[in-house]
């Protein structure tokens, strides 16, 4: 079973570090090998094999690419299983019973699901990807392999960021596996930022998202039009604090020990078209799938209609990335849409007029968060239904006068407002900083002592 709550961190993490510091430097990477995968098997055991058959394949994969670099054709032959391999087992457990229900709709049929992929195993989508760029970067020779196994395999289970992100580039931090600095200010720096990714998931992420639940629970046949755009409010703010919360540990966890993980937000809702949001927002995947996928394809050095053929196929399979069910194809598709709508005639309406350009954003993707949080079809309509067909009603003024203020401070705190007053007022910012940390840590532990289990939302995909 995946963990039963974020409390699991707390007990795990002072023991993993301890550990780590007090380990000799040439030895670190082994401890953190081994911690990472306690982590990885304390939450899914039964995929511990999965996840070593993963590193050894990849890793023997690199050397052979690289020892047959004159070989194309072995080459080519090794990266091609190497990434059938990785991909075959995220395509498993992912998409299999997603097929099959398909196929079971179209053709009749009545084959069973499996039982086995009713599960994922733990960050699968991230790791792929991750160890994807590490064979084809080995290929296309713009890494070397690496040769000792420890710190390869430390590379792929890193548990920071081993089940949610941010997507780590083997060449972003191949050289802090080898020598990296573990000095105080590091470590300062990494304690500053998991407070604040923490606080963000619990303080802002679940209290909002408590809002969304309960609309959920009453059913969207029965709420009003203001309270259907309460809730998938509700939920814009919700995604973007807990995933970009998640970030947020990530990178201060990987900081303290000595890694600089890449940013992987930068406050996407003040973007003003949704070319820009998608460089704001999971920058790590939208990276991926331009260096991996768009940019193999073409990119935009071909002709005008293979450059929209090119980004149906990035979104098609930003959808799918996300998760096996067709609201998230939708979802991705949705994107195609909108880019391609600001590549052939938006793009300067939107850069002379602001306002308008803010606004588009904002409601473009909001109306996207809906495709992506209602996986039934039919519940989707309903929601819609009510978005734009006015239905009175009087149950939005008590979520509002429950929620108001946490939603103003997730719109508040999900613009630069917070950086810019510590940047026009650093004398005060170096006062506050740390009894501002300490209480966003003790509200914290509070909160998740008092609750209920409430998961990432990306530890499922």
């Amino acid at each position: 079973m995946v963990f039963s709550s974020i409390l699991f961190l707390f007990r795990f993490l002072p023991i993993a570090f301890v550990a780590y510091y007090l380990t000799p430097s040439r030895f670190k990477n082994l401890t953190l090998l081994i911690a990472s995968l306690v982590f990885y098997s304390w939450g899914e055991i039964r995929y511990f094999p999965i996840m070593v058959s993963v590193i050894l394949v990849n890793y023997i994969a690199g050397l052979l690419i690289e020892k047959w670099r004159e070989k194309q054709g072995l080459r080519r032959t090794v990266l091609i299983v190497s990434v059938i391999f990785s991909v075959g087992f995220l395509a498993f457990f992912k998409y299999s019973n997603f097929l099959i229900s398909n196929l079971n709709a179209l053709a009749g049929t009545a084959i069973p699901y499996l039982e086995v992929t009713k599960n994922l195993p733990l960050g699968i989508s991230f790791y792929t990807f991750q160890i994807l760029t590490y064979t084809i970067d080995v290929y296309l020779q713009k890494i070397n392999a690496e040769r000792n196994i420890i710190n390869f395999g430390t590379f792929v289970v890193l548990f920071p960021q081993l089940i949610a992100g941010p997507i780590v580039k083997f060449a972003d931090i191949h050289k802090e596996l080898h020598e990296r600095k573990i000095c105080p200010s590091n470590i300062q720096d990494g304690i500053t930022l998991f407070i604040l990714g923490l606080g963000s998931k619990v303080l802002l992420a679940n209290s909002i998202g408590a809002l969304w639940t309960k609309i959920g629970e009453v059913g969207f046949d029965n709420i009003s039009t203001p309270l259907a755009w309460i809730g998938i409010t509700a939920f814009t703010l919700q995604i973007y604090f807990d995933f970009s919360g998640y970030s947020l540990m990530a990178i201060g966890m990987g900081r303290a020990l000595g890694f600089h993980f890449p940013q992987n937000f930068n406050y996407p809702y003040i973007s003003r078209s949704i070319t820009e949001f998608w460089r704001r927002w999971h920058m790590t995947l939208s990276g991926w799938f331009r260096e991996y996928l768009y940019f193999p394809l073409g990119g935009s050095r071909v002709g005008t209609a293979r450059q929209y053929f090119n980004l149906f196929v990035v979104w098609a399979a930003t959808g799918l990335w996300h998760g096996a069910s067709w609201n998230f194809v939708l979802w991705g598709l949705y994107f195609f849409v909108l880019i391609s709508f600001e590549r052939l005639f938006l793009k300067p309406i939107l850069d002379k007029h602001r306002l308008f350009s803010h606004v588009y954003l904002i409601l473009a993707v909001v109306l996207g968060w809906v495709l992506f949080a209602i996986t039934d079809m039919n519940q989707m309509g309903v929601f819609f239904k009510n978005l734009f067909v006015f239905r009175g009603g009087d149950d939005w003024m008590f979520y509002l006068r429950n929620y108001a203020v946490v939603l103003v401070l997730g719109i508040i705190m999900s613009t630069p407002w917070l950086k810019n007053f510590s940047i026009r007022h650093k004398a005060l910012t170096r006062w506050l900083e740390t009894p501002f940390l300490l209480l966003i840590f003790f509200l914290s532990v509070a909160y998740l002592v008092d609750s209920t289990y409430n998961p990432f939302l990306y530890f499922r995909f």
